[in-house]
């Protein structure tokens, strides 16, 4: 908590430098308008490559990296049907991230 001083008497919070170096990484591939909206998207519903490109306004190509590095952070899984691969969020915690985002930077919209 900001402006909160540490007593000798209180725990120090865990703190691993590996696992912050991780989500260090997960959050930095986050940090990018074309992933948050695609983050937002997923969270309502899945979607294919072609319909989050379409809605973010880029090429299948470029929505389809962005997807590859949020699924390597497992952001996101996709599976697929027929010939259409759909993507879902995989990773619940996305919702209370996109919460703070969307309360912070979009509220009034």
């Amino acid at each position: 908590m900001a402006g909160k001083t540490k007593t000798k008497s209180e725990p120090k919070p865990a703190g691993d430098p590996a696992a912050f170096a991780q989500a260090a990484e997960c959050l930095k591939t986050l940090a990018h308008p074309v992933r948050l909206r695609m983050v937002q998207l997923l969270l309502h519903g899945r979607y294919t490559v072609g319909e989050l490109a379409e809605d973010c306004s880029v090429p299948d190509n470029v929505a389809s990296e962005h997807l590859r590095l949020m699924q390597r952070c497992g952001f996101f899984t996709s599976e697929r049907e027929g010939r259409r691969v759909y993507y879902q969020v995989a990773e619940p915690h996305l919702a209370d991230i996109m919460k703070c985002v969307e309360s912070r930077f979009l509220a009034n919209e």
